[in-house]
């Protein structure tokens, strides 16, 4: 059953995530995938601060959001697939600053999806 509440979080994270990709966006930096990644670090650490702070929280309910939603709706793997594409074109300069953003961003977002889930109780 676990692999159920996965497999539903998980195809509407990749719903999501589809969806934002479609933003008509004209830039060779790959603005779309940062914004994905940086809702879903915010939005990881939501769920980890409302399920530290909750503690009954239902397993299959983390499974959906944590492991199902944010699996599916975060593009670590394209994230890489995009910058090794602007280092394999010698954009080396653009390709560091989309490492860089990629990596503080996202964790400065998992630390404010906890503070959110905080404030909110």
């Amino acid at each position: 059953m676990n692999f159920v509440y996965v497999a539903l979080g998980g195809a509407l994270g990749a719903v999501a995530r589809y969806a934002i990709s479609l933003i008509p966006v004209k830039s060779q930096f790959p603005v779309l995938t940062l914004i994905t990644n940086i809702l879903g670090a915010i939005l990881i650490g939501f769920i980890v601060g409302i399920t530290d702070k909750k503690g009954d929280t239902s397993p299959n309910t983390v499974l959906f959001w944590k492991t199902g939603v944010c699996g599916g709706f975060t593009t670590f793997s394209t994230f890489s697939l995009e910058a090794y594409k602007l280092f394999e074109n010698k954009a080396y300069a653009l390709g560091g600053v989309y490492v860089a953003l990629s990596v503080c961003c996202c964790i400065i977002g998992v630390f404010l999806g906890k503070k959110l889930a905080a404030a909110m109780g």
